[in-house]
């Protein structure tokens, strides 16, 4: 039997997998959590999980350093998903891409057809397509920290991130103020391992779908 890497990343996606992984046979040996281990074995000798930045994950799964992955949609969409295969979507880790802006900011009055606004995000392709589609002009400040920082301190207009529960924005009197779409992580798999090793694919991702049925 050929090994079978898996590739995850820490936190909320890695913790409502584990259901899944269950529901396919596989329990990690260790918590990525208290290990500072990045290659994590599993109760199959032959399966192993790597655990990476949630931005790479497509990434190791496109070029074969993974042959599958866990990715959030928001993450894929940035990505392109060139050489990914997308079977499933998990329906966890959900949450919503908003525009959000500073509490007193007149967001209607100045994202209008043909207006210009500064955005600050980690995802520009999604926030750029949302603003064309407006026929707003952006432009695109791109972060990788906090993006709560950006409106308060006049770096930018607005702010295209991910929100949960919305208490990080209260938090820093920032409001949203547009819905941009729902997010929830996909399964991927690489095209040409799921050719070669679709003996050992194929199983686990019937086991998802159905504790995805079952849940």
């Amino acid at each position: 039997m050929t090994d079978l890497t898996i590739a995850l990343s820490k936190g909320r996606i890695f913790e409502e997998t584990l259901p899944l992984l269950a529901a396919a046979g596989i329990i990690p040996n260790e918590n990525p959590e208290s290990s500072r281990k990045l290659i994590i074995g599993t109760n199959h000798e032959h399966i192993k999980l790597v655990i990476v930045r949630a931005s790479d994950v497509p990434t190791y799964v496109q070029y074969g350093a993974a042959d599958l992955g866990i990715a959030g949609k928001d993450v894929l969409i940035e990505h392109g998903g060139h050489g990914l295969y997308q079977p499933l979507d998990l329906n966890i880790a959900k949450c919503k891409m908003m525009v959000a802006v500073k509490n007193g900011f007149n967001y209607e009055q100045s994202a209008h057809a043909g207006a210009r606004l500064s955005v600050a995000t980690k995802y520009p392709k999604i926030a750029r397509e949302h603003f064309s589609a407006k026929g707003v002009h952006v432009d695109i400040i791109k972060l990788y920290g906090s993006m709560e920082l950006a409106p308060l301190v006049g770096l930018s207009d607005a702010i295209v991130d991910l929100v949960s529960t919305g208490s990080t924005l209260k938090a820093n009197n920032l409001v949203a103020v547009e819905h941009i779409q729902d997010i929830a992580s996909n399964l991927i798999v690489n095209k040409a391992a799921l050719k070669l090793k679709y003996n050992q694919i194929e199983p686990i991702i019937d086991a998802f779908a159905s504790a995805i049925k079952e849940s």
